[in-house]
This record gives structure tokens, sequence and C-alpha cells, in this order.
């Protein structure tokens, strides 16, 4: 198990081993007027091995939020199951939803209460409450920052300068869709650990949590990459 190995110079300083294990997948999101757009690819690697070609590294939480997965898939899970769980009992017991930002600072809690090892987990946390939309950038040290738009993984240096480029806060949803898939695909045509397909999530206040079919993403796909 990873917490078994020497994590050199102290617990700040990650090994090599460690290290290799946060590469791979790319993971997006980014705010529109009414809403946030969540995307992801799927496939799943160790090391050069193409360990899965249908990895779901997007993830619904509620009716109203969704998060992403990059790193270590089980740790992923097992903080996400927290999450889940938690926002069920917290609406139970208040008869209120929990949340973007609750959902955020929990995360984080779990993640730094196994300080000094790490849950090797780095997460999007996106969705719309009485707020407003919102989106998270929860990394395994537990920092939450709240960002308009956003990238992870190892193809996220190729896709946020694509949505960097194009973003606007007053995106229309379906801008906002075109501009998460440009940048998926430009991380897919230059990032190897990314690949075989993309998930896309959109969560507004008319439809709540809607993933896009694999048809109009398909679509879309080959009108953009021409």
């Amino acid at each position: 198990m990873y917490r078994d190995m020497e994590i050199k110079g102290g617990p700040l300083d990650l090994s090599k081993e460690l290290k290799g294990l946060l590469k791979g997948t790319t993971t997006l999101g980014a705010k529109f007027e009414n809403g946030v757009v969540i995307a992801s690819d799927k496939r799943a690697t160790s090391g050069t091995f193409v360990a899965s070609k249908r990895a779901v590294k997007t993830i619904k939480l509620t009716d109203y939020a969704v998060a992403t997965i990059s790193g270590l898939v089980a740790d992923g899970q097992y903080l996400v199951n927290q999450i889940i769980a938690t926002a069920e009992l917290y609406r139970l017991d208040t008869d209120r939803p929990l949340k973007i930002k609750g959902m955020a600072k929990l995360l984080s809690i779990l993640l730094r209460n196994y300080r000094p090892y790490y849950l090797m987990a780095h997460l999007i946390v996106g969705g719309i409450d009485e707020d407003g939309s919102h989106l998270f950038n929860v990394d395994f040290f537990g920092t939450v920052t709240e960002e308009d738009y956003l990238a992870t993984g190892s193809g996220s240096p190729v896709a946020i300068s694509v949505i960097e480029e194009g973003y606007s806060p007053k995106m229309s949803r379906e801008k906002a869709i075109r501009l998460i898939l440009s940048g998926m695909i430009a991380a897919l045509s230059r990032d190897s650990a990314t690949g075989d397909g993309i998930d896309v999530v959109i969560v507004d206040k008319e439809r709540g949590v809607v993933f896009l079919p694999k048809e109009e993403v398909s679509k879309l796909w080959k009108e953009l990459s021409k």
C-alpha cells in the first residue's frame, strides 16, 4: 500500500512513487450564467498500462451536485461515498440540502484528517444551490478554492489554455458545453494518459444534474474536431 511507502524529507515532500500516482487523466469544470459544466475522460492508467477504457470519473453526489476524481480511484471513491452519505443524512436531519461549499469543506476535513499520510485524490466539486452556481477545487492536501473554471490531471496544462482563451462568466449553457469539450479534445490529442471518451455533465436550476448523452457528445466532438 502507498501509505507504507517512505515519504522522503518529511510529510510534505512526496516520494517519487507517490508523485507517479498523481499522473494521468483530465477533468475540467467551468461555470456559466446559470450553472456549471464538468467533464472527464474515461481512461484509467497504471504506469504506461491502460487499466480501463470505461472509467467513471464524474460522479453524481446529489440532484444538484457532482464531483470528479483524479488520483487513486479507491481513495476518490471513498471520499465521494462519504459526501453522498453525509449530504443525504444532512437533508433528512435538517430538511434542507447541504450547500456545495459545505461538501467541499467536508472533503477538506476528511483529507486533512489523514495527515501525515495522504488520501491521493484531487477533486472538483460543482453544482448549484440557493447561493448560485459553484465550482470548487479540493486538492489532496485539503486545500479548497472556488474557481470560475479549472482543470486537474496530466492533461490540464493543455486543456486550461483552451478554456482560459474562450471563457466568459456570461456564457450560455451551449457555449459552455462546447468550450469544455474543446478543452477535453485538446487534452486527448496531446496527453497520452487521457483518452477513450468523454463524460460531460451539466448542472443547472432547470434540470438539475444531467449527463449529456453519448450520441450528443460524439456529434459535438466531430464538429469541434474539424
